[in-house]
């Protein structure tokens, strides 16, 4: 018996199937800019590396990551993750433990002897680089990555700048920070240790092409402070250096630590690993308004370090500070009360900010320094063509992250400069929010916390403090990404769009809309987990 006719009739073969035509609106798919992505300094692709980890696939997620950052390993420690406290699985239930899957994937590239290949193209460019800190090393890396002859100069005898000589080893191993230095090294960038550069005009004319500056802060500021002759006071940037270089300074059993940044906490954290007794932080304003990063913090408060909120070092003298107490004024300011204590000190080391030598340009008139760094513009370079500054060395925030980030944004500039071309500048997409998601397809997961050493424990040596994550449980925390604003593949649109509009195209290969047959219900937008769906108006 044959069919009714109506049923054998193909659907294509009838305008009057073509349902689209009922259309006000048009679903898009769309890739928004998660806000991990958005708050990275060193603009790290987050959300791509974690996606790629979800499966297992570490090697290709660290060749993803390394793409902006060549230093996985060092900044999964070292960075205070801002793309964390944006996170949107925060508002959910905990934020993604980025920081911990990026520290995972830099570790195991170590572990494995994963390695970074030479490029083959040579642009027949020479580029000095000044500095051998994150900034430094970050525009080699990528200048090499460009095809680029780079040779970095640095005074010191070890490559790091302040990663080595201002982060404890407590807080980054040396053979983390070594494996990954030499992983640049191995893709044919020259250090040249030892190798002070006194005067940029000197290094121009030895026929280099570029110049970048990136000499980091590494100069502790001056304050006055009254002190009687043997009055014992130290500057923390050379404590740290010291300690590093095997020359502990003798801080005595009770020692103070003046100031509220990192550098404070390092070192007060480091006096108790050298023996002290007793170590105290005094600092002029509130816990809430420190520089230093609260997790920091906290852990110094468990090692036994002990903090003097709104409080000032007046006088110092030979085993005692004179110390005022403050108050905060009606607009949060703290102000003097005129009530002094007397403190056991058997020495004080100041920790209030750190300035950059800028002697090297010091003849160089074609520089711009304000405010005690060099004025840049929007390709980082400086008034003089062809020489370029970042880091510490320009107006920005001074954090290893931030290092890394114009590391990699003066490489592509002065590449672009080299070359006679221009960066391309890709308009940057909107930032999903959390709005836009659809959270109710997540369950619940809470955040994997990093092991770490009991306070009183890890106090007594330089061991890591924090202890990285075992791959199921990094895998877990890379798996709680919500892929904010971007199609991970979910088959949500294609299983509930009641005219089989939504085309698969295949795997990582993501969807198209047969616009004949969608109506422009909007069911997909409204069931797409991530909001990387819009209704946009139809074309008239």
């Amino acid at each position: 018996m044959e069919k009714p006719f109506a049923i054998t009739l193909d659907v294509d073969s009838s305008l009057a199937n073509h349902t689209g035509s009922w259309r006000v609106e048009r679903p898009k798919y769309v890739n928004l800019m998660p806000p991990c992505n958005n708050a990275c300094p060193a603009g790290e692709n987050v959300q791509n590396w974690l996606y790629i980890a979800e499966d297992g696939s570490y090697e290709q997620a660290w060749r993803a990551l390394i793409v902006e950052n060549p230093f996985p390993a060092i900044m999964g420690r070292v960075c205070y993750h801002p793309c964390e406290s944006v996170c949107s699985r925060g508002t959910l239930d905990e934020s993604v433990g980025i920081n911990s899957v990026e520290r995972f994937l830099g570790d195991l590239a170590i572990e494995k002897g994963w390695k970074i290949t030479q490029p083959e193209e040579r642009s027949g460019f020479r580029v000095l680089i000044i500095g051998a800190g994150p900034t430094g090393l970050s525009a080699a890396y990528h200048l090499r990555r460009l095809g680029h002859d780079v040779t970095v100069r640095d005074a010191a005898m070890q490559a790091g700048g302040m990663m080595r000589f201002g982060i404890p080893k407590y807080r980054l191993p040396r053979e983390v920070l070594d494996a990954e230095i030499a992983r640049i090294v191995e893709m044919g960038v020259h250090i040249q240790l030892g190798a002070r550069v006194d005067n940029v005009q000197e290094a121009i004319d030895d026929n280099f092409d570029a110049v970048f500056l990136a000499v980091g802060a590494q100069i502790g500021k001056r304050a006055y402070i009254p002190a009687g002759a043997a009055a014992r006071i130290l500057d923390a940037v050379n404590v740290l250096h010291d300690v590093e270089d095997g020359q502990a300074p003798l801080l005595g059993r009770k020692v103070v630590v003046y100031g509220g940044g990192n550098t404070a906490i390092d070192v007060a954290r480091t006096a108790k690993r050298l023996g002290a007794d007793e170590s105290m932080i005094v600092y002029r304003r509130t816990r809430e308004k420190a520089p230093a990063n609260d997790g920091e913090i906290q852990e110094a408060i468990e090692e036994g370090v002990v903090i003097k909120w709104l409080s000032t070092v007046k006088h110092a003298d030979e085993g005692v500070l004179k110390i005022e107490k403050m108050a905060l004024d009606a607009d949060g300011f703290p102000q003097p009360t005129g009530e002094f204590e007397d403190l056991e000190a058997d020495s004080l080391v100041l920790a209030l900010g750190q300035e950059v030598d800028l002697s090297l340009i010091s003849n160089f008139p074609d520089l711009e320094v304000r405010d005690g760094v060099v004025q840049v513009d929007s390709s980082m370079m400086t008034g003089r063509a062809g020489v370029f500054a970042g880091g510490d060395m320009v107006p920005a925030e001074r954090t290893v992250t931030t290092g890394v980030g114009h590391g990699k944004k003066a490489a592509r500039n002065i590449d672009a400069w080299l070359r006679h071309s221009v960066v391309d500048k890709r308009e940057k997409p909107a930032v999903v929010q959390y709005e836009d998601l659809n959270p109710w397809y997540y369950s619940d997961a809470p955040h994997a916390v990093r092991p770490r050493l009991e306070g009183a424990r890890r106090a007594s040596n330089f061991d890591e403090v924090v202890k990285g994550l075992d791959e199921s449980t990094a895998l877990y925390e890379a798996r709680r990404c919500m892929s904010c604003g971007n199609c991970f593949e979910c088959d949500n649109c294609f299983g509930v769009c009641p005219d089989n509009a939504i085309i698969k195209l295949g795997p990582g290969k993501g969807f198209e809309i047969n616009l004949d047959y969608c109506k422009g219900c909007g069911i997909c937008v409204t069931e797409c987990p991530s909001g990387s769906i819009l209704m946009i108006p139809e074309k008239s």
